[in-house]
Parts: structure tokens; sequence; C-alpha cells
């Protein structure tokens, strides 16, 4: 007969993993390594696997990098390649529930296929075709809308219709209602940019159908969010509450237009301006707060003269960039490319 405490015991030693969920940790011994490598070493990494834990010194390497090694790569992807995909995905593939929308995910070359651009980014191409209606859903996941060329479409953001032409920059915080419709004759192809990457990653997502059809087909010139939030430098006193996310659900290509305008004009003059020779850029940003349009998502438009060169950079944050009109030569490392209008490529 045992004593009741016995039944703790295991002679120091930890309880083995039960038979029929064998423990998926496992910990390699190192020659030449510190610690050195003992049987006595042999036995407690052992038991270090079957009581489920890993020793940072055998992962500090990998965990504390000196510094970041992105599995991601530089990679291009052409937009006349991504349209005629897209074309062809109109022709074959329905929008509706099961699928929710006809959007085709940019996949990093080097993260094994999964449908990131990368290991905090999701991009897209979608395509609406005439007269089709992509239901109303909501999710954590932050998101925004670039449109490359067309119009026609207006997504709807929590009821608000918010018409999409090219040049504009859609954001939408997360858990905001919205669906799109296309009001016109022709198909409409955006960019669709997510954080799913890293919502995925820390396990945060939720989703929820709403309705199938749309609350309101209504087309009109300017959205709510844009009659209340949309002038430069004033904030409504109604609702001057800081917010985490942009409450202006769209940024008019005209007015980025004109602000990266001023700023090579200014240069002309010889008045500061430019981030650097020949190099206008604008960052979009909250008008409750000043700070970006996403907590996880930073959006720049840049723009350059003929024959500028930009300064090399290096930076943490992964990028993707796509070329909203013009040509020029780009290199991303040692990937070298000659871009054109609507070509997107990833900076890991």
């Amino acid at each position: 007969m045992r004593r009741p405490n016995d039944v703790a015991r295991n002679e120091g030693r930890p309880l083995p993993a039960s038979p029929t969920t064998p423990s998926p940790v496992r910990i390699q011994m190192i020659e030449d390594s510190q610690p050195p490598a003992t049987p006595q070493l042999a036995e407690l990494y052992s038991d270090f696997e079957a009581s489920m834990m890993v020793p940072l010194w055998t992962q500090i390497a990998d965990l504390m990098p000196a510094s970041p090694a992105s599995r991601a790569r530089a990679h291009l992807w052409r937009w006349s390649s991504l349209l005629r995909l897209a074309e062809r995905a109109g022709d074959l593939v329905p929008v509706g529930r099961g699928g929710e929308r006809r959007a085709m995910a940019l996949a990093n070359p080097g993260l094994g296929g999964r449908p990131f651009a990368t290991p905090t980014l999701w991009a897209a191409v979608q395509y609406l075709m005439p007269g089709e209606v992509a239901p109303e859903h909501r999710h954590t996941q932050h998101a925004f809308r670039f449109v490359i060329e067309g119009e026609g479409v207006w997504t709807l953001v929590n009821g608000d219709p918010v018409a999409m032409r090219r040049g504009d920059f859609l954001p939408q915080a997360g858990w905001n209602w919205h669906s799109h419709h296309n009001a016109t004759t022709t198909p409409m192809a955006w960019l669709d940019g997510l954080d799913i990457p890293f919502v995925h990653a820390t396990e945060s997502g939720f989703f929820e159908f709403g309705p199938e059809d749309v609350d309101t087909t209504a087309t009109p010139a300017r959205s709510r969010s844009e009659r209340l939030w949309g002038h430069p430098g004033l904030v409504p006193v109604s609702a001057a509450v800081s917010v985490p996310s942009t409450p202006l659900f769209v940024y008019r290509w005209e007015r980025t237009d004109a602000a990266l305008d001023d700023q090579l004009r200014l240069e002309d003059e010889q008045h500061p301006g430019v981030l650097e020779k020949g190099h206008a850029a604008v960052r979009f940003s909250n008008p409750s707060t000043g700070g970006d349009v996403l907590p996880t998502i930073r959006a720049e438009f840049h723009r350059l003269r003929p024959d500028a060169t930009t300064r090399t950079r290096r930076e943490v944050g992964s990028s993707v960039w796509q070329v909203f009109q013009g040509r020029g030569e780009i290199r991303v490392g040692d990937e070298p490319w000659t871009v054109e209008r609507g070509d997107l490529f990833v900076v890991p």
C-alpha cells in the first residue's frame, strides 16, 4: 500500500509523454559546443523533450539573431500578367459565399507557397465583374484598397458608399462591415492589402458573415466619411476623439497628386519639402491622431522626377510597392528590375 504522496513521486525524473501523443520537441546536441556533449547532457535533453521544454541555449541563434534574416525574398509581379489571370478568373469563378471575394494573393517564393507577400503583409488582386456584389462581412484584419486603374465600384463600409477611382487609397480598420458592388458595365481590378499574416501569427483572427445583399446601391460623389473627415487640417469637434485607425475611408488621388506636385515645385523654388533631390513623398495619416492610417500598416506615396535616383535604404519593416504610372529601374538587394505601370515588387 502506497503513501498518498507517492502518487507524485517519479524519482526526480519528469513524467514521460503519453504514448499516444509523443512529444514534438527535438533537441539536438551539438559537438564542440557549450555545454560539452556528454551522456548526462543527452539524458537531460531527452527529459526536456518528454516534459515539452526547450532550453534557450540551443535556440538563441534563431530566436535572437544578431540581425534579421527574413525567409521572404525580393520578388516582382508584372501587372499585365496578374490582370490577365484575374480576367480569366472573372469568367470561371463566381463571387459569393464560400470564397467571398475573387481575390488572388501574391505568394512570396521564400515562404513555402503560403499566400503571403511578406511574413506580415498580404497583397492580392481583386476583380469584380459588371453588376456583381461582393457580400458583406467583417474581420479583425486591417485592410486597404488601392486602385491602379478604372472606376465604377463602390465599397460600402458600415453602410457608407465610397467611390473607388484610379489613384484612390481606401484604408479600412478591422471589424468594420464592408461589401463591394460594381455599378458599371465593365470589370474593375484593384490591389488589396491586409495584415493577414500578422493576425494569423498572433492567432487573433475573427470573421463574421453579413447579409448577402448590399445595404444600398447608392453611388454618391462623396461618402459620409469624406464629408466629415476629408477636410485637411480640420477635425470635426463633434467627433474629435482619437481613434487608432483612420475614420476617413478614402484618400482621393487629386489631393495626393497635388501634395506631391507641390513638393517638387517647392524644390524648384529652392525651398525645403522633398525627401531628397527629385524625390517627393507623402504618408497617409489618421486625421484624428496624425499617426499612421492603420495600427499595423504604414502607407506612403512617392514620386520621382525623370532621371532622379534615390539613396539606398535598409529597413526592418517589410513592404510591398506598386508602380502607379511611369517606368523606372528598381534594385532590391541584388535584384535589379525595370518596372512600369501596375507592377508590384516586395521588399523583405
